[in-house]
């Protein structure tokens, strides 16, 4: 296997079972028919690297999976995907993470999560300097998953992936300690991209205004700023200034989960081509647009072909 790759991704990498629809009502009955239920890979890193692969880009993976039959499937999707799997760690003892996620007729989602899996288990040596080798972009998927690794190990892991002459990217979920823009701070001073809905970079800044979030953010040091507003697109800022970012209109959202996911994962790729900073977000307006039409996280995008479709309906005036 070459030790070339587009993108190293590392995070969790789970197994989602969606129920859809779901509501308080099943906890009234003994049996609730579903509309769907479905098994599908899942975790931020697992989300992301499956729809980077399939938008043609070379990936390798870095996370923590169980000795256990749920680790070995997804370890095959990956493989089947042609993944670098090399960095997939195999624990003794340790059960591959399953999420059973409810989601609602507006496509909202909960999670039932099992927080002694391997959804929080990754550690800062996993990310080894060999893991890096031979990338262009590396992305840590979700700050504050991994108890493991807090804001001044992610400094150093970010400051090491910077040395090494790649874009170094992140995307975060809510704070679990009550961390503030200021622990988390030198951390994104060494990030060229920073990712984040509205509901965490509220939660991290304390502030409520997207406009005030994205110039809190961008004084840390951080380069560029994308919060991710569902429905409402998203907003990007730099030095040049801030941009809303329509969603693509028409969309019919059956199930959110792993949309900010997807969308990080078409944005991801777009950088990978060289495009402006708001066409990457157009084209991640457009994944996530797709994937929110199916159930699953990893089950609407397809191919490079059919974003590109979506992205043409959406933005024919960008294109």
């Amino acid at each position: 296997m070459s030790d070339r790759c587009d993108i190293v991704l590392a995070g969790a990498a789970i197994i989602d079972i969606p129920v859809v629809p779901a509501d308080p009502s099943v906890f009234t009955r003994t049996s609730t028919p579903a509309g769907r239920i479905i098994l599908t890979p899942g975790g931020d890193a697992m989300n992301e690297a499956l729809i980077l692969s399939r938008l043609g880009r070379r990936v390798r993976l870095v996370t923590r999976i169980g000795c256990d039959d749920a680790g070995a499937y997804l370890k095959q999707t990956c493989a089947s995907a042609g993944m670098d799997t090399r960095y997939m760690r195999e624990i003794d003892g340790l059960d591959t993470g399953i999420n059973v996620v409810l989601v609602d007729e507006g496509g909202e989602r909960r999670f039932f999560t099992n927080p002694h899996g391997s959804l929080r288990a990754l550690e800062a040596p996993d990310i080894c300097p060999d893991a890096l080798d031979g990338a262009k972009i590396f992305c840590f998927a979700s700050i504050f998953v991994f108890p493991r690794i807090d804001p001044a190990a992610l400094e150093q892991l970010f400051c090491r992936a910077r040395e090494r002459g790649l874009i170094v990217c992140a995307d975060t979920t809510l704070p679990k300690r009550g961390e503030t823009l200021a622990d988390l701070a030198p951390a994104l001073r060494q990030l060229d991209y920073f990712f984040a809905n509205l509901e965490e970079a509220r939660c991290i800044t304390g502030l409520t205004a997207p406009g005030d979030i994205a110039d809190a953010l961008l004084r840390t040091g951080a380069r560029h700023i994308v919060l991710k507003c569902g429905a409402d697109g998203c907003l990007i800022a730099d030095t040049d200034g801030q941009q809303h970012i329509p969603a693509c209109p028409d969309t019919r959202c059956i199930d959110t989960t792993g949309a900010g996911d997807n969308f990080a994962a078409g944005f991801l790729s777009a950088l990978l081509d060289g495009r402006p900073f708001a066409d990457c977000a157009r084209y991640g307006n457009a994944c996530a647009s797709v994937s929110v039409e199916c159930v699953g996280a990893t089950t609407g995008v397809t191919g490079a072909a059919q974003v590109a479709r979506r992205l043409r309906a959406a933005y024919p005036d960008s294109v």
